[in-house]
């Protein structure tokens, strides 16, 4: 079987052998090729549970034009410092050989902002070049009329960009760069005229909280109502305080966040559908000393600009990182990544809350956030407890749901119902 890339869809040639031996065939066209979702294909399922790196995240850049308030990653763009150390161009092509030849078909190409990279045609031109499909995380600030030529005669799977705010006050509240609205949008013009597929997404911060509802329509107005928003901002990976100050200060509360979730119909469906696989109450009884239950490298994996491989993009801790310009990637899929997923704790604060808690599926927490948040593995979180209860409360239609103005979802959000929702689940991810 052949398969060929169509933005979202696989077309299969079938019964080729039948067809070469001289085989029979009342319908050809029927028989040898049929058309189908990326999600429908059948190597999913026959794959199953086995390590396979189907997919992977390469970082091309930490640094970005723009200073986003609840980034954790970003550098400035003339950071020269963080330039130097980026991966260069005949790295990447050796990470992407190697990548491919373990069973790589996706890759994701993200940053800070990728395009600040002067060789980034060259990247995904090469990307493309090994059969991938490739989707990019960008702002849209960057977007010229190259990349408009390029996109257009090697279309990328699909482009996924941030709104930060429907309004240049919001926008650049959040993004802290004079001029970045006006950038994005002719960018995202550019984008939408060549017919790239494109999705829209927000991270929900309190500098842009009240927009929300006009963020949506936005986005749901340029994507035939394809838009998702996510409210749970992640901590510095190089362990800024200054910078981790400024992103707890931009979080939602529990209730803000919940109150969200309840205001729009689809999402708060999801849950209600998605509950009892959310909630686990027979867990409680079996404490786990298990670090690892998310999917981080059963079927993925991350490279960071300086050519870090990780398990994914948030497990930061330097000795769950391997270093690929001294290693290879083989070796860190098949020995590194088994030898991480298999860390225990013994921790009693984690055997009697996180290692054994019914409701975890519905928390932020993992070994990565944890990490992020405590500097341990295995430490609960406070801010991940009370928005795990707080959905609990709203999945069970328990009384003490928020009332406040303060933590009532903006007014007019129920406009908006985005899709491409997802909730980690113990086993992987659950699409909400």
């Amino acid at each position: 079987m052949r398969t060929f890339d169509k933005i979202g869809w696989v077309l299969s040639i079938n019964n080729c052998g039948d067809f070469l031996m001289g085989g029979k065939k009342d319908n050809a066209s029927e028989s040898f090729f049929s058309l189908m979702s990326i999600a429908e294909y059948s190597l999913w399922e026959k794959i199953g549970l086995s390590r396979v790196p189907l997919s992977f995240s390469l970082e091309l850049t930490s640094r970005c034009n723009n200073n986003c308030r609840h980034c954790y990653i970003n550098r400035p763009a003339g950071d020269r410092d963080a330039k130097q150390k980026e991966l260069c161009f005949e790295d990447i092509k050796d990470i992407v050989d190697e990548a491919v030849s373990m069973g790589a078909l996706w890759c994701l190409v993200t940053g800070g902002e990728p395009l600040l990279r002067e060789d980034f045609p060259d990247i995904y031109l090469y990307l493309k070049q090994k059969g991938l499909l490739v989707t990019l995380f960008t702002n849209a600030t960057l977007i010229n009329r190259e990349h408009i030529k390029l996109f257009a005669k090697y279309p990328p799977r699909d482009v996924e960009v941030s709104v930060y705010g429907a309004s240049r006050h919001t926008y650049e509240k959040v993004t802290r760069h004079p001029g970045s609205y006006f950038s994005f949008r002719q960018g995202l013009d550019h984008l939408l005229e060549c017919g790239s597929r494109v999705r829209l997404k927000a991270m929900v911060l309190k500098s842009n909280y009240r927009d929300l509802p006009a963020i949506a329509r936005f986005c749901r107005e340029r994507t035939n109502g394809a838009f998702r928003f996510d409210p749970f901002l992640h901590l510095r990976v190089d362990g800024n305080q200054l910078r981790n100050a400024e992103i707890k200060a931009e979080r939602l509360s529990a209730n803000q966040i919940v109150a969200l979730e309840r205001s729009d119909p689809d999402r708060f469906k999801a849950l209600n559908r998605e509950c009892n696989m959310l909630v686990n109450t027979e867990f409680c009884h079996t404490s786990s000393n298990k670090l690892f239950f998310c999917g981080a490298g059963m079927s993925s994996f991350f490279v960071d600009c300086e050519g870090r491989f990780r398990l994914c993009s948030s497990l930061s801790h330097p000795d769950c990182t391997y270093d690929l310009r001294r290693g290879s990637l083989a070796e860190a899929w098949y020995k590194f990544t088994p030898a991480i997923r298999d860390m225990h704790s013994e921790r009693t604060d984690y055997l009697e809350n996180c290692g054994s808690c019914p409701i975890v599926n519905l928390c932020m927490w993992c070994p990565a956030n944890a990490y992020l948040e405590s500097g341990k593995f295995d430490l609960p979180v406070e801010y991940f407890c009370e928005v795990a209860h707080q959905r609990m409360v709203l999945i069970q239609g328990k009384e003490g749901l928020p009332d406040s103005r303060e933590d009532e979802a903006p007014e007019g959000h129920a406009s908006f119902q985005g899709n491409d929702k997802k909730l980690k689940t113990k086993e992987g991810v659950s699409a909400l």
